[in-house]
């Protein structure tokens, strides 16, 4: 147990700074997509597993796959309150992520059928979002903004792991996929604009692609296979599907810097 909470403590914090920087100089969009990684609920699936065992880390993923609804239909939700203001969009974004996480945890899908709701999901979230550019680079962060997105991260962490025994596995997975970095890297983007954060939004959409091949992958091997071949196997498969969607992202128009740099021009 506490080879566990030294590993919340340390590579949570550092995962969720990786982010925060690569989106600093890379643009909202591909802040977006980078955060699509399981950065959070990988870590908690793993931490889940050393602390309950393979079989609850396993019906997590189930969860943790089903909660990708939810995250669509956070992104929808925010994205069509943004001109109202961050406060009214998050709010929204967060009753809407409420609501489809209640509904789901009712539905107690298998996990093929929870990988098929998640993709299919993301696919039409994609088509809803609106296209637009932002007018503008937000101004630079304070200097506390780094150190509060870890903290704010790994407290997430520590209670839906510390909690988990009551809420239950597929509860905990659910949970584990509410956007709070994303939320918080939008809502830095929406300074600019609320297109701004409409290409966080977008991004992460995209990135989530590669959260959901992970928890397919994990949900059929962790078991079978042991922890450390499961969560090898879902890490690679994230990757993959990861640098499979970065093409995406770097067509589009305000892909930025990182696009140009990898683009040659």
């Amino acid at each position: 147990m506490h080879d566990t909470l030294v590993l919340k403590l340390v590579l949570t914090p550092l995962l969720i700074a990786a982010a925060s920087l690569a989106g600093r100089r890379w643009g909202p969009a591909v802040g977006g997509w980078f955060v699509g990684l399981p950065l959070t609920s990988g870590p908690i699936a793993l931490f889940l597993a050393l602390d309950h065992g393979a079989g609850f880390a396993a019906a997590a993923g189930v969860g943790s796959l089903t909660g990708a609804l939810a995250e669509a239909g956070f992104c929808l939700a925010y994205a069509a309150a943004a001109r109202a203001g961050w406060p009214v969009a998050l709010a929204a974004a967060t009753v809407a992520f409420a609501a489809l996480a209640a509904l789901v945890q009712r539905m107690a899908l298998s996990p093929a059928a929870a990988a098929v709701c998640a993709f299919a999901a993301l696919v039409i979230a994609l088509g809803l979002m609106p296209r637009r550019r932002a007018a503008a680079a937000p101004s630079p962060p304070p200097a506390w903004d780094l150190p509060a997105r870890m903290v704010i991260t790994t407290v997430l962490v520590l209670l839906i792991t510390g909690a988990a025994a009551t809420l239950g596995p597929r509860l905990s997975g659910v949970l584990a996929t509410f956007p709070a970095y994303a939320a918080i890297l939008t809502v830095f983007a929406h300074r600019a604009g609320a297109a701004a954060a409409v290409q966080v939004l977008r991004g992460l959409l995209l990135g989530l692609f590669a959260f959901a091949g992970f928890f397919v992958v994990l949900c059929a091997a962790i078991e079978p296979l042991g922890l450390a071949a499961g969560f090898l196997l879902a890490t690679a498969a994230a990757l993959a599907i990861q640098g499979g969607s970065l093409a995406v992202v770097l067509a589009a128009p305000e892909s930025g810097r990182l696009g140009r740099i990898l683009a040659g021009r």
